[in-house]
């Protein structure tokens, strides 16, 4: 007897129905060392970056946040998985770097759904190097469903993959590396962005595991700080929504010139951060504009930003308002802490 696969992905808005929700428990900074730099702090020198676990109250409300986030979805009829809670205090190591681990709250950096594809990315930051196992248990049970489960070369994460010049941060094409968050899926396309969190070498080998049915179309160039879900967010087929600070109509990837394009107004209530609090943040001004699709017109938006609100339901998406308070600090908004195991729908080109 076949197996029917329960997972399958094609895409950003095809309709819900199940996804991962990610965990802030024992979360922590990552561990200060070249691979962190590169990634999250490139302004700054290894004894500027936060270290130890993220504060209690940070933990707590964002757990808070996140449940009332599962309840919208569960109350859609959309079945919700989560990670494991993993001891991110515990270090390990290789023979070359020693580390301890980060956090599981963003599935969306770690695993890649094409298809009925599960696949582990070689991400670019040692702490990250064992979070995948907090999804082992959900991976095994994918794979029994009839799922194909993919890892990409375990990557080594030398000092030299990170000696580049830190005005243009991007690891060196010495092995792949790269977050599952730095590819926007649109079908048998994908667009890459070659950035802190992804180099050139890690697109290609993506190629090569898709095979020709599949079109990588490379970002270079345009923004290197991590991943590409706040620069570009595919609504639907024929409109996205683009970072007016990174896009512009001479950046923007020759295939969504075929679309409606159009652009977000400037992030609201920014000023509930104090400076202490924004010197230890991970995400950018943007991470607001990080929404997350359930179905092609309905999309799940942070409530404070009022004037994005307008201008999707002026394209015909209805919202629901919610809130990750600590989207900013922990670098990740409704997209990244979500992985979309399975949507309604067929694998598609959706370009010439």
């Amino acid at each position: 007897m076949i197996s029917v696969s329960r997972v399958w992905s094609c895409n950003e808005w095809d309709p819900l129905e199940e996804v991962i929700v990610g965990n802030p428990l024992g979360a922590r900074f990552p561990t200060a060392d070249p691979s962190t730099r590169l990634a999250e702090f490139p302004d700054r020198r290894l004894e500027e970056i936060p270290q130890g676990p993220f504060p209690e109250r940070i933990i707590a409300e964002t757990e808070e946040d996140l449940e009332a986030f599962i309840a919208a979805l569960t109350g859609l009829g959309i079945t919700v998985k989560r990670p494991d809670t993993w001891p991110h205090e515990a270090r390990f190591s290789t023979i070359h770097w020693e580390s301890r681990g980060y956090y599981n709250y963003c599935p969306r950096d770690l695993l890649m759904v094409i298809g009925d594809q599960i696949i582990e990315t070689p991400n670019v930051i040692r702490s990250r190097a064992q979070e995948s196992f907090s999804y082992r248990a959900l991976m095994i049970d994918y794979l029994r469903s009839g799922a194909r489960w993919y890892s990409a070369p375990r990557p080594m994460l030398l000092d030299s993959l990170f000696d580049v010049d830190l005005s243009r941060p991007t690891p060196r094409n010495e092995e792949p590396a790269f977050d599952a968050a730095n590819v926007l899926r649109l079908g048998r396309d994908l667009i890459y962005l070659v950035s802190s969190t992804g180099n050139e070498l890690g697109g290609q080998w993506l190629q090569t595991i898709l095979g020709e049915t599949f079109r990588i179309h490379f970002l270079k160039d345009v923004y290197y700080g991590s991943h590409i879900d706040s620069t570009f967010v595919a609504l639907r087929p024929g409109l996205v929504l683009c970072n007016p600070a990174r896009i512009s109509a001479e950046t923007l990837p020759g295939i969504l010139k075929q679309w409606d394009v159009i652009y977000s107004p400037p992030m609201e209530n920014t000023d509930r951060y104090d400076a202490d609090y924004l010197s230890k943040s991970i995400g950018s001004e943007w991470i607001d504009m990080n929404l997350f699709s359930i179905r092609p017109d309905l999309v799940v938006v942070d409530r404070d930003q009022t004037a994005l609100i307008r201008l999707l339901e002026k394209k015909r998406l209805d919202v629901i308002p919610l809130k990750l308070r600590h989207s900013r600090m922990l670098g990740g908004g409704f997209h990244c802490v979500t992985l979309d195991i399975r949507r309604r729908g067929a694998l598609q080109r959706y370009f010439d």
